[in-house]
């Protein structure tokens, strides 16, 4: 999960296709920051942490819920999109048929928890689909946490990448070379997921990924976001990248992080 948060932090300064695409860059500028991205990856983990025996669809869904809207509202300026902060004060919140990206950066969690591929996909849809209740938000939260999975069970990048072409139906087939020139600012899951993966497969090591998902421009704090939580997968996260974050983000945070690297049985971050 850090993978995703340090992916949206390095991204951040060059959302809305502020940076040069290049993987040249400072990685740890003065503008470095957490977003909304990871302050929903944080929500979305505390529920699935706080989960007792009972991991229903509607227990999950309304934990999912609780927990997103009480992050927001400990984190108001973060970032939020309209409808989504609409959402997140409504006392009655309901999907809103969104097919936007956010559905993908806030999953990373969930490759982790869980100890199937199936298992894995269906409690994405879940988170997904609490607002992004659109098939192709709910199909880049699964492919993403799916990606996740089968990092860290060990597949390779090879078998990654053609169980997301045989499930998600993502085109894969251009290089980061292809993507750049012409990729610009968006937000739906369908033009953000498959960049994200195509930066993780073409990524040398961590870092590597962290800065070619950069390089497309575009929504690249949520674009490296997604890419960050599956090179985290498969690479781990150095550690001095790891104490660049970690001085970046407050005690609650921390906190939720500490939980989850201890429940999925790594040492806490």
């Amino acid at each position: 999960m850090i993978g995703a948060i340090l992916g949206d932090m390095v991204g951040a300064p060059y959302e809305f296709d502020r940076g040069n695409k290049s993987k040249d860059f400072d990685m740890w500028n003065l503008r470095v920051r957490f977003t909304d991205d990871t302050v929903m990856t944080v929500a979305v983990a505390e529920a699935l942490l706080n989960m007792g025996p009972d991991t229903s669809e509607d227990v999950v869904k309304r934990a999912v819920i609780s927990s997103m809207q009480d992050w927001g509202h400990r984190y108001p300026y973060a970032g939020y999109g309209g409808r989504f902060d609409g959402w997140l004060h409504d006392p009655d919140p309901k999907p809103y048929n969104s097919w936007g990206n956010g559905s993908a950066m806030r999953v990373s969690a969930v490759g982790w928890l869980y100890d199937s591929i199936e298992r894995t996909r269906e409690l994405a849809r879940w988170t997904a689909e609490v607002t992004h209740n659109h098939p192709e938000g709910i199909k880049g939260a699964e492919a993403t946490a799916a990606a996740i999975f089968l990092a860290r069970t060990g597949a390779s990048k090879k078998d990654i990448a053609a169980y997301i072409i045989r499930n998600f139906g993502y085109d894969l087939s251009r290089s980061c070379d292809e993507i750049r020139p012409f990729y610009h600012h968006v937000e739906s899951c369908q033009e953000t997921v498959p960049e994200a993966i195509t930066a993780f497969l073409e990524g040398k090591d961590f870092e590597d990924v962290i800065r070619t998902a950069v390089s497309l421009g575009g929504d690249c704090d949520t674009l490296t976001c997604i890419a960050g939580g599956i090179a985290e997968a498969f690479y781990g996260v150095p550690a001095d990248m790891k104490e660049h974050v970690i001085e970046r983000l407050g005690k609650d945070i921390l906190e939720v992080l500490d939980r989850f690297y201890i429940q999925i049985k790594h040492d806490t971050v």
